[in-house]
This record gives structure tokens, C-alpha cells and sequence, in this order.
């Protein structure tokens, strides 16, 4: 919906053009309004920028209650929120806008910090309390929002980006733990490659005083322990009320003041989520579909046939590796982070086209897999035999801790052992003793969250909790970038609370991932997608051909001055590995994609931030 800043200082002044700077970088999130609020005190501003798509007129931000005590600038969508006007002015609110954004204002008014349970969506907002001298910034329950922040001397920045931190002063280099971390899984749900800018970690909320700042974690996932006694019902009762609840999820979502459209692939999450906001809407739903030049990746076929079924307007956005070629560098620069494959360039690329298209909303159908145990390594999780396999040295306190390894923690450690021939023997060497995998787990609250579960479910906790803020859900910053707001029915709070007390037979049944998905949707799927197992959303590998644009660049790339400058790398060892990429298999060739992209956005990150 928008970007938003805030900057606090426990005692100078702010300085107002660091806010505004940092506001100004955020206008690609919001081209529709710039504008910013600095106290009388100024000791505390926040900045807005704007895309317009509920109360086009009077919405503007930052909004202030009442008695002008508590200002707020959001990104994101409050959904059931008419509702909650409602019972605000009868509890005696005075509403300014007809903005869903206001009604954190008044429900903070009435609950504090308790207000977070009343909030339904996608969401991250900054608030400042003036009687109290507090500021206030949350970040929604799964972390579909993003929120950054860094302390710098006596002052506090926030931003839904880091490179609006850093046009408000914030320094710019490697945080060379967090980019270690990083090489070999994912960065902690706190941190990001950028030395002294954190995240809020999704289900979070920060508070600011004049004398201290704290973390506070307001939601989690909850999955029951497998001794808990829940009253179990039938599976045709799971599956109405899962149709229930998504509908309601998605019926929800298609509430703007501007058309809404939807991203459509050919699975059956995407699928289910077009089907119902077809049924629920009086027009045709626009969906659109990235088409990839290579018939084993490209869903186009498939999607034409479900757009034709529940009649939706069908629009293709056709791609090729010179597409990727051209856009991945400014793709990188907005997503501030990795990629391990071309995916991210196309939803960049495919949200420019659907912005070109007048549209500045969409739904989409990720989530599903998370809360559904739809990938592969879930059904591994639930059927296999880990005693039969070797555990890696790399992942032993994992299994000491857990009693097992997850089977995608233990793919990753495989594929990421690439990175041990190409560091720097000076950078391997400050980081030999760090446990990244002991780490990455100890930032969970294994004793309350994860121990006394079943396995799938252990992983699937750790996975919602990392991949999926950390690397699936950075489209967000993708689509941002065009000013296009993607909405997830699939990750509403209401209905993963259903899910999180089903069975997990109701999950993964035999060979059928996502089983009720699978039946609740079935009145909106084609035969073709009822029957399709899981195919992830994914770009053709660069490394199919070695001579295509993108493959050509990453040659380029990681043999130039940039890469040489990159303070992680053994330059000689990575030409080694370009030289060798003509003469290996394919397969080969492939299984290197993900290091290749990885050290292609390194070298982008270097340059375009001045690292």
C-alpha cells in the first residue's frame, strides 16, 4: 500500500531533510502522496508515501486522533475494518478519514499495545504516542510487510526499506556474520545483510522510549503438542470450514476503491484464489500469468484453461533469460537481499506490466504451501526414515536439539557446501567456529514452539518462520517496486488458526499434498489442476544453455573489477568453477544455479549500495 519512515532522537533535534530523503526514497512504494509529520518538540517525525486504494480522497497520511496525541503512518491493508469503525464510533471515536489505516489510532486508544489482536492483514505501521513519549512499530503476523530499523548514536530510524534508512544516514556496509549466516541458509529472522539494520521479526512489535528500546512478540504459530487433547471432527466438517474461511479470506481482500486483480499460475493455490474472487465478484477478474520459453516451466497452457473455467480475463506476460538479463540488477536493489533463481526478476517484471495495465491491486496464492505442508520435503518429513540417513557434521547440533533434520535444512546444507571452495581463506577462517545451523535454530522458541510436535509439523514451523518471511515473501519488495499491493488470503490469521488444529492427514494424505485444499477448492479447479501434484513457481535455470544473455552476464559479472572488490571471495577459486560450467552436465550445471545467483546479487548489492 505505501512506505513509511520514522525517525526518533532521544535528545538533539531530527533533522527533517533525513526524513524527508528517506520518505523520497520510498516513492516507488507510494507515487500516489508524499508527506511527512515532524513533532513540535522534534524529537520525533514520521514519513509517508502514498499508493491510493481505500478512501482515495480523505486518506491521506500520517493521521492523528482526536486530540492530535498519537500520529501513524501504515503500509498495508486492516481488513473487517468497517466493522471496527463502527464500534469505535459508538464507543465515542470521531473518525477523520473513511481510511481503514485510522482504526489503529482509536483501537490504540481503547487497548495500548493490545490492539494488535484486533488488527486483521497485511501490515506494518510506525505510531507515535505523545502523552507517553512512545513509539510504537509492528510488523503483522507473518511478516508479509516488511519493517527495518537501526540506532544510530542517541537516534532510532525506521523504514519499510533499508536504502530509505540509508538516505536518512544510516552508514551502508556488510554485516559479515549476517551475510555468512546467509551463504549457507538464511539470515536470522532479525537481521539483514546490512550491518546495524535489523528487522522486526514478523509477530513483533518495538517499543521506543526516551531511555530504552525493546522486541516484544505479540503472536506465533502455535501448533498444538501432539499430547494436547483437541476435539476432532469430521474430515467433510474440516473441509467445509476450511472452503468457509478461505472464501471469507479472499471476499475480504477484494475490498478497494480501485480494481483488483489476481496473479494466476498453474497450480492450485493461485487457482483457488482467482475461482472464489471470480465467484464473488459482479465483473471478470483480470489474471495474470507469466509464460516462460521453455515448455517444461511454463504454466501458460494450464492457467489459459483455469482463467477460461471461472471466467477471468486472461493476460500473459511472456519471459526469456534476456528479460532477466535486463531487470535483475534493479530487481536485486529493491529485494535488498539473495536470490537463488529468476523467479523474484519475473514477478518484478510481471508487476510492472500489471501497474502498466492500470491496476494497482492483486491476490495471490502464496502461503498456501506453508501452512498446507504443500513442498515435497513435507511429505519426506512425514514418511521417511531418518534413521537410515547420514547426518551431516554441519547439522548435528540440529538433530541433537530436535531428535531429527528437516528435509530442507538438510538439502540446503548440501547445496550451500559449494560456498566452503570459493571464501576467502581469511573470511572462512574468522567464521570456522560458527555453528550457522546451531544458530539459525537457537533464534526460535524451541522448548514452547517446536519440541512436542510431530516432525513435519517442527519443520514446518521452521520453515514459516524463515524462508518464508526471509526469502518467499521479499516479492513483496519486488511488486512494491511498481507500486502493486499483493494480498494473501492463505496467510489471514483466522485461517491458518483453523489449519494449525487440523491433523496432519488432512494436510498431506498418501501422494496428495495439501489435501483440503484440494477438496475445498474442488468446486473452482479444472480436472487439470485438481489432479496436478505441487510444481513450484520457478524460472527456467540460467545454467540450461551456456549461451543465453543472463549466463553470458553472470560470466561477466563475477569475473570483473566488482566482484574482485567483494571482501567474501576468492576471485581465482569462482573463475575456476566459470571455466569448468561448458564441460559439465547439465544437471551440474543446474545444481550451481542457486550459488551463481547468489554470488551475482553479492557483487549488484556491492555496487549499487556502495558497500
Amino acid at each position: 500500500m505505501c512506505g513509511i519512515v520514522g525517525i526518533f532522537s532521544r535528545q538533539e533535534p531530527i533533522i527533517v531533510e533525513a526524513l524527508t530523503k528517506a520518505t523520497q526514497q520510498l516513492s516507488d512504494r507510494g507515487p500516489d502522496r508524499q508527506s511527512h509529520w515532524v513533532a513540535s518538540h522534534q524529537k520525533v517525525g514520521l514519513g509517508h508515501t502514498r499508493l491510493s486504494i481505500i478512501d482515495l480522497v480523505t486518506g491521506n497520511q500520517p493521521i492523528t486522533n482526536e486530540d492530535e496525541q498519537l500520529h501513524v503512518v501504515v503500509n498495508g491493508e486492516f481488513y473487517d475494518y468497517e466493522k471496527i469503525q463502527y464500534q469505535l464510533k459508538n464507543l465515542g471515536h470521531r473518525l477523520r478519514t473513511r481510511s481503514d489505516s485510522e482504526i489503529v489510532l482509536h483501537l490504540y486508544e481503547e487497548f495500548g499495545t493490545e490492539c494488535l489482536q484486533y488488527l486483521r492483514g497485511e501490515f506494518a505501521f510506525i505510531l507515535w504516542d505523545e502523552a507517553r513519549q512512545v513509539l510504537f512499530a509492528v510488523r503483522d503476523r507473518f511478516g508479509i510487510k516488511p519493517l527495518f530499523y537501526a540506532k544510530v548514536g542517541n537516534t532510532l530510524y525506521l523504514a519499510s526499506a533499508a536504502k530509505a534508512l540509508f538516505a536518512a544516514g544510516v552508514p551502508a556496509s556488510w554485516d559479515y556474520e549476517s551475510y555468512f549466516q546467509q551463504l549457507f541458509i538464511y539470515v536470522n529472522q532479525d537481521s539483514t545483510l546490512f550491518a546495524g539494520v535489523k528487522q522486526i521479526p514478523p509477530g513483533h512489535y518495538l517499543l521506543a522510549t526516551p531511555n530504552q528500546t525493546y522486541i516484544t512478540r505479540y503472536w506465533d504459530l502455535d501448533y498444538p503438542t501432539a499430547n494436547q487433547h483437541i476435539p476432532q471432527r469430521q474430515d467433510n466438517e474440516y473441509i467445509e470450514l476450511f472452503r468457509h474461511k478461505l472464501e471469507e479470506a479472499v471476499q475480504i481482500r477484494l475490498r478497494a476503491d480501485v480494481p483488483v486483480g489476481s496473479f494466476l499460475s498453474g497450480g492450485i493455490d493461485s487457482s483457488a484464489v482467482l475461482g472464489i474472487a471470480a465467484k464473488s465478484s459482479c465483473d471478470p477478474i483480470r489474471a495474470f500469468t507469466v509464460s516462460f520459453d521453455r515448455p517444461a516451466y511454463d504454466e501458460e497452457p494450464i492457467a489459459r484453461e483455469t482463467a477460461k473455467y471461472v471466467g477471468a480475463d486472461f493476460q500473459v506476460i511472456r519471459l526469456n533469460q534476456s528479460d532477466f538479463a535486463e531487470h535483475i540488477a534493479d530487481a536485486i536493489w529493491h529485494a535488498e537481499t539473495l536470490g537463488v533463481n529468476s523467479h523474484g526478476v519475473a514477478r518484478y517484471i510481471q508487476s510492472r506490466v500489471v501497474r502498466q495495465s492500470g491496476y494497482k491491486v492483486v491476490l495471490s496464492g502464496e502461503g498456501a504451501d506453508e501452512i498446507l505442508a504443500g513442498y515435497s520435503h513435507a511429505r519426506q518429513d512425514l514418511l521417511f526414515n531418518y534413521s537410515i540417513q547420514k547426518t551431516p557434521t554441519a547439522l548435528a547440533s540440529v538433530e541433537h536439539k530436535l531428535g531429527f533434520i528437516p528435509t530442507w535444512l538438510r538439502e540446503i546444507a548440501v547445496k550451500r557446501s559449494v560456498f566452503h571452495l570459493l571464501l576467502n581463506p581469511d573470511y572462512a577462517s574468522d567464521y570456522s567456529d560458527l555453528d550457522v545451523y546451531g544458530k539459525f535454530l537457537n533464534q526460535f522458541d524451541i522448548k514452547g514452539q517446536i519440541l512436542g510436535r510431530e516432525p513435519v509439523i517442527q519443520s514446518l514451523y521452521l520453515w514459516s518462520k524463515s524462508i518464508l518471511p526471509n526469502y518467499i515473501l521479499f516479492a513483496e519488495r519486488l511488486e512494491m517496486a511498481h507500486a502493486i499491493e499483493v494480498r494473501l488470503p492463505f496467510l489471514d490469521h483466522h485461517l491458518f488458526e483453523l489449519v494449525r488444529k487440523m491433523p496432519v492427514s488432512l494436510l498431506v494424505r498418501g501422494m496428495k499434498e495439501k489435501y483440503v485444499l484440494r477438496e475445498a477448492a474442488r468446486p473452482f479447479l479444472t480436472d487439470t489442476v485438481y489432479t496436478r501434484p505441487k510444481q513450484p513457481f520457478t524460472a527456467p535455470p540460467v545454467t540450461i544453455t551456456t549461451n543465453n544473455s543472463l549466463y553470458i552476464l553472470i560470466q561477466d559479472v563475477l569475473r570483473s573489477s566488482v566482484m574482485a572488490s567483494v571482501p567474501f571471495f576468492n576471485q581465482s577459486a569462482i573463475a575456476t568453477l566459470l571455466d569448468g560450467l561448458a564441460t559439465m552436465k547439465e544437471s551440474q550445471r543446474i545444481n550451481l544455479e542457486p550459488a551463481l545467483l547468489m554470488l551475482l546479487g553479492t557483487c549488484f548489492l556491492q555496487s549499487r549500495f556502495n558497500l
